[in-house]
Formats: C-alpha cells, sequence, structure tokens
C-alpha cells in the first residue's frame, strides 16, 4: 500500500515515522510541500495512493472523487482544523475519514500567550530597533487587570484562559458550542459575540473556521472595540476580515496585531500588513514543536492503519 503525506510539521519529522510506516507495509510518497499542494497537483497525487494524510490543503470533493477513480481508501486529517476538507463528500463516496483533536491546544496556547506580553511590550519591535543599531524604549502596557475577549473556547482558548488568567487577566469567552471547562466555571464570563468589546484591551482568536466564523471579526465588530485595541490570531486566517483589519490598523483602531494565520498563506508579498511596525506575524506554525508533532502523527497514523486494515 501507498500513503501520501502532505502536512508540512510531519513532514519536518517524517524519518521518525518512516519505521512504523515501513513495519506495516506501507509506501510512503512525500511531496515537496511548503504550506499546501494545489488542487490539481492532488488530483494526480491522491489517486496514486491508499491512504492519505491531510495537512491544510484543499481537499475537495473534486479531489476526493478523483482519489476514489483511483486507489484512495481512507484519510486522515492531521491536526484540529477540518474546515479545509469536504467531510460531505467522503461520506457520499464512501471514504472514512477523521481528524486528531485535542493534541496542541497547550502549544498553541503558548504562542498566544506570547504574542500578548509581546504586543503589550512591543518586544519585537525592540528587537528590530536594536539590531539596526537604535536603542528604543517604547512605554508598554501591564498586563494584570487588562481585559481580553478570547474568541473560542475549545481545547486551544481553554488553555489560552488558563495562562492569561495566571497573569492576572480578566477573560470574557465567546463560543456558542464549547461549554466552560469545571476549572474555568466561575472563574471567566461567557459573552454573545461581539457584546463587551468596548471593554476589551485584546481580542485573542482561537476558534475553527466555520460558515457562522467566517469574517466574523470585521469592520462593524471593529467599530464597537476600544480604540487602541491590540488582537491576535492563532486560529484560521479569514475569522478576520483582513482588508477591514488593515483599515482599522491605518486609522489606528487597532493598535497593533500578532497573526499566526492569513486569509491567503503563505500571506502575499503586496499584503500592507507587511509594510505596518506594529504587526508580528508567524508562518502558520503555532502547534509546532517536536512533541506535539510525535503524538499528533503517531495518533494520524495509527487511525488510518485502522481504517486501512478494515479495507484489506
Amino acid at each position: 500500500m501507498k500513503v501520501l503525506v502532505t502536512c508540512p510539521p510531519m513532514l519536518g519529522m517524517i524519518d521518525e515515522f518512516r519505521p512504523l510506516f515501513k513495519q506495516n507495509g506501507i509506501e510512503l510518497t512525500i511531496p515537496n510541500v511548503v504550506q499546501t499542494m494545489s488542487v490539481d497537483e492532488l488530483k494526480e497525487f491522491v489517486p496514486q495512493h491508499d491512504g492519505w494524510i491531510i495537512g491544510d490543503d484543499p481537499a475537495t470533493r473534486e479531489v476526493f472523487e478523483a482519489g476514489t477513480k483511483g486507489n484512495l481508501k481512507a484519510a486522515v486529517k492531521w491536526g484540529i482544523g477540518v474546515d479545509n476538507v469536504d467531510f460531505d463528500a467522503c461520506k457520499d463516496f464512501g471514504i472514512p475519514i477523521t481528524n486528531t483533536p485535542n493534541m496542541f491546544g497547550g502549544e498553541v496556547a503558548d504562542i498566544a500567550v506570547g504574542y500578548v506580553v509581546a504586543l503589550a511590550r512591543e518586544t519585537f519591535q525592540i528587537d528590530d530597533a536594536v539590531r539596526k543599531g537604535e536603542w528604543p524604549k517604547p512605554r508598554g502596557m501591564s498586563l494584570y487587570d487588562k481585559n481580553v475577549a478570547l474568541v473560542g473556547m475549545g481545547d486551544i482558548g481553554s488553555n489560552v484562559a488558563r495562562r492569561l488568567l495566571a497573569m492576572g487577566m480578566n477573560i470574557t469567552g465567546y463560543d456558542p458550542v464549547a461549554k466552560t471547562p469545571a476549572d474555568l466555571d466561575g472563574r471567566i464570563k461567557r459573552g454573545d459575540w461581539p457584546e463587551g468589546l468596548e471593554k476589551a484591551d485584546f481580542i485573542v482568536v482561537t476558534c475553527a473556521l466555520s460558515k457562522t466564523s467566517k469574517h466574523m471579526v470585521n469592520a462593524d465588530t471593529l467599530d464597537l472595540a476600544k480604540d487602541g485595541v491590540r488582537i491576535v490570531n492563532v486560529g484560521r486566517g479569514p475569522v478576520i476580515k483582513e482588508k477591514d483589519l488593515e483599515a482599522a490598523l491605518r486609522s489606528q483602531k487597532v493598535y497593533s496585531a500578532a497573526l499566526d494565520v492569513f486569509e491567503d498563506e503563505p500571506l502575499p508579498m503586496n499584503s500592507y500588513l507587511r509594510s505596518h511596525p506594529l504587526c508580528i506575524f508567524g508562518s502558520h506554525n503555532a502547534s509546532n514543536t517536536a512533541d506535539a508533532v510525535r503524538r499528533t502523527s503517531n495518533l494520524a497514523i495509527n487511525k488510518l492503519l485502522e481504517f486501512l486494515n478494515e479495507h484489506q
């Protein structure tokens, strides 16, 4: 059997996982992937394989249909987010598929909190200036007793809340589905988006992308926010309407932003965001630690092997 892996974090540690594939008689295909493969590339590659471990690629109906005309028998979405995968198509074509939830909430939360600190104290801008021979002294913001609008209260959001509470911050969580974990009950407020944004010093986005969450941070909601609000996004890029964020940064309605994810990835070279001095960027990499990649990849492999064994 042959398995295609298109998840960059897993590909970065693929030598660790080769023995597990080999002992199960599986031949690996390791394409050159920076972030995602295109639909046309996937339509060529996927049908040649019995299994597919999916990254953030466009796993569309068109791709799965091509797979069923070839050898594709099963797939696993590496990680939590599934907005790029057409699960309905898999059901229609009889392709077993799952994801790997609750694998790296702590790792992504660490990055989110790092961004909160960086925006409050402008550490990245200081670093850049010192490298240029300057010696800046920006007046930062203390975090104690500041207010956070936390968008998404799943595994990542709950881990962010625990960390920010330890720093003495006040949390309002927004999530129409996820319940407040028992250890956070009574320690955070719950709100209906976008109520209370006028009090938020930070908006931290951790939620998945869905029809209801797409562009939920937009010109209208930003108008409700406190002047000078700081924004962190470690969820999905399209949760924020980027053009509206750009306008809010230009007007200084939004003071600064730290973004690990974007509407278009990699971030286009002509994006205004690149020129803004108080923007901090990641590369959709918040979950990428050796520990998290190892446990998530092993789970993805074992789930895929279960599916493939059922088809033998």
